[in-house]
């Protein structure tokens, strides 16, 4: 019974919070009114959410499930989270599908493609100023020597991105720690 009770919880969650700390306030809830945690272990668990990679939902579903009925728990919860969006995506598609030939559609992707190049292009652009743009000049050479190495590797050796990330990593620690530059 309790998996399904973390499952329904995890659904209200997903459905009535739009992600972020948005969440914490429901979880809180979720988790007091049925008693499976007090306010301090819901705090220790929203710390440990925060400091994992990942959605704060996800993890707290995981961390709130894994804490309340073990690795079963943390399974149902997760799903629960997971349910709004997945029921989502799911429609979206199948509206697509059905709607795949229509005109209407057609003329909303095209201003919705470049929309969307845009985007990407703002990220970009921004990631790059703030990763290549130096203090003291107006060029962080050694990031921008990083980045064309990983972009030569990707290219030439087909390298994946945990290799390029651990290879960015290891020199930027030789660069901007050891060397300090």
């Amino acid at each position: 019974m309790v998996l399904l009770e973390l499952f329904i919880s995890f659904v209200k969650v997903g459905f009535t919070s739009f992600g972020g700390l948005s969440m914490v306030p429901i979880i809180s809830g979720e988790m007091l009114s049925h008693g499976w945690m007090t306010a301090e272990q819901v705090s220790d668990i929203v710390a440990i959410a925060e400091m994992t990679p990942g959605p704060l939902g996800l993890n707290s579903a995981t961390f709130a499930g894994l804490r309340t009925a073990g690795l079963p728990g943390a399974f149902f919860a997760v799903l629960g989270v997971l349910t709004p969006t997945l029921t989502l995506c799911v429609l979206a598609a199948a509206m697509f599908q059905k709607f795949r030939s229509s005109h209407r559609l057609e003329q909303m992707m095209t201003g919705v493609r470049p929309a969307s190049i845009g985007l990407l292009a703002g990220v970009c652009v921004s990631l790059s100023l703030s990763n290549y743009a130096g203090t003291a000049s107006p060029v962080n050479l050694p990031a921008l020597g990083i980045g064309a190495l990983d972009l030569f590797l990707m290219q030439k050796f087909k390298l994946g991105v945990p290799w390029i990330i651990g290879i960015s990593a290891a020199l930027g620690l030789l660069f901007f720690g050891v060397l300090g530059l």
